[in-house]
């Protein structure tokens, strides 16, 4: 596998693949004062986490990924790392929760590659439409676990250089998975680019608790090609 295809699996461990349905507009920097998160009683609510995986790569050792959904004031905050002696990369994202879908509010990524890397941004004015990634990834679990969307389903979201990109996604039910972390009921769903019919993502959410993932894999002409799988949970109150 080449380092810029480990450094991707690495940049939100999978997860940059994730999206969800368009966002209403962004609001003003003033949010956390403004306006207060709105949850409807029929979905689910989101519990904060800690959570950490083990990311197999082919053809690259094994690395440990760290996972926090937090709460600050009336938004969310989603953040996710990784890193291996070659390479590492973050990724946050701070969102606010409506009953229409998550309201990306800020994103920032960085990476590093033998020395080399990037720094991005995107702003509320350039989140307007379409949500950041780690909010897409979110809202995408919330839809699932809602039962939202029962057949195949167009999703949008934005890179980490803000440009939008589309996948569709079925989900395909629920089913047992034994994993380091302990026995779940997990959500499984199918990601895949409408131009890249070679390439597929299988998502594993928690039943209960949004944003939170069991496990990812990434399968690409047939095989599997990298794995994450959850090895430490903690749920916050």
């Amino acid at each position: 596998m080449p380092l810029r295809r480990l450094l991707i699996c690495l940049l939100l461990c999978l997860p940059l693949a994730a999206a969800a349905a368009e966002a209403p507009a962004a609001p003003s920097p003033a949010y956390r004062k403004a306006e207060p998160v709105a949850e409807s009683a029929a979905r689910v609510a989101p519990l904060p986490f800690t959570a950490r995986y083990r990311l197999e790569v082919s053809g690259w050792p094994s690395t440990s990924v760290a996972h926090r959904l937090s709460r600050d004031g009336a938004s969310w905050f989603s953040e996710m790392s990784a890193a291996i002696s070659v390479a590492r990369g973050e990724e946050s994202s701070r969102f606010l929760i409506k009953d229409q879908g998550v309201r990306s509010l800020q994103y920032v990524s960085g990476y590093s590659l033998l020395g080399f890397g990037g720094d991005y941004r995107l702003a509320p004015d350039d989140l307007a439409v379409l949500p950041d990634r780690q909010a897409a990834l979110f809202e995408l679990s919330r839809r699932v676990i809602d039962g939202s969307c029962q057949e195949a389903c167009t999703i949008r979201y934005q890179d980490h250089r803000g440009r939008e990109e589309r996948m569709e996604y079925h989900v395909l039910g629920l089913e047992p998975l034994s994993l380091p972390a302990g026995q779940f009921e997990s959500l499984t769903v199918e990601v895949t680019e409408p131009d890249k019919p070679e390439r597929h993502l299988v998502f594993r959410f928690h039943p209960e608790v949004p944003g939170l993932m069991l496990g990812v894999e990434y399968h690409r002409d047939g095989v599997r090609r990298s794995r994450l799988s959850l090895t430490e949970l903690s749920l916050h109150e």
